[in-house]
């Protein structure tokens, strides 16, 4: 009986899908550059020990994914950050390393030209370096939030983009809080 479920289970999937693997894909590569700013804060649970900096500076990112039917992206990114932050415990580099996955919704508003809107989810690996004492607190936390931008093809396998991403962020730990991420980035693909 199991075998009969498994078997019939398998050709479902498998004309389930056929009408997605016969859309229009196209895959992608790329990277960017841009700016990043963190809402960076320390809490000691007393107002009068309370410290807000934001860290702000340049982002790299590597992305990958597919784009289907000319409307629908889905990407992977990976971003890297680094800054250092002055704070009630002294001079602080942060580094951020930031694993997305991305969905964008294509609006075409020219022949080679797009708008998008999308959302994201992923993790953050954020590190808070002391540099007096060397002391380190790293904690890799979930993220999420949305982007817009606009899509410039230049010809059929390259493409760049300008993006505006927000991002929540959970990362809390000893007394060093990062409450949110912004980024504008201009990244290149090119399509297979």
């Amino acid at each position: 009986m199991k075998k009969y479920a498994v078997v019939s289970t398998l050709l479902l999937s498998t004309f389930a899908a056929a009408p997605v693997l016969a859309n229009t894909t196209d895959w992608f590569v790329g990277g960017g550059v841009g700016y990043q700013n963190d809402a960076v804060k320390q809490d000691f649970g007393n107002s009068q020990l309370t410290s807000s900096k934001n860290a702000e500076g340049m982002t790299y990112q590597l992305r990958g994914g597919v784009v289907i039917n000319d409307q629908h992206r889905v990407m992977g990114t990976y971003s890297y950050f680094s800054d250092d932050v002055n704070g009630l415990l002294g001079e602080r580099k942060q580094t951020q390393n930031m694993f997305l996955a991305s969905y964008d919704y294509l609006i075409p508003v020219h022949q080679n030209i797009n708008l998008f809107a999308g959302v994201s989810a992923g993790f953050a690996d954020n590190e808070f370096k002391n540099k007096a004492t060397g002391f380190t607190a790293d904690s890799t936390d979930f993220v999420w939030g949305g982007q817009v931008g606009a899509q410039y093809k230049i010809n059929n396998n390259w493409s760049t983009d300008l993006t505006y991403r927000l991002l929540d962020q959970d990362y809390d730990k000893l007394g060093n809080e990062v409450d949110y991420t912004q980024q504008v980035v201009w990244s290149v693909d090119y399509k297979f």
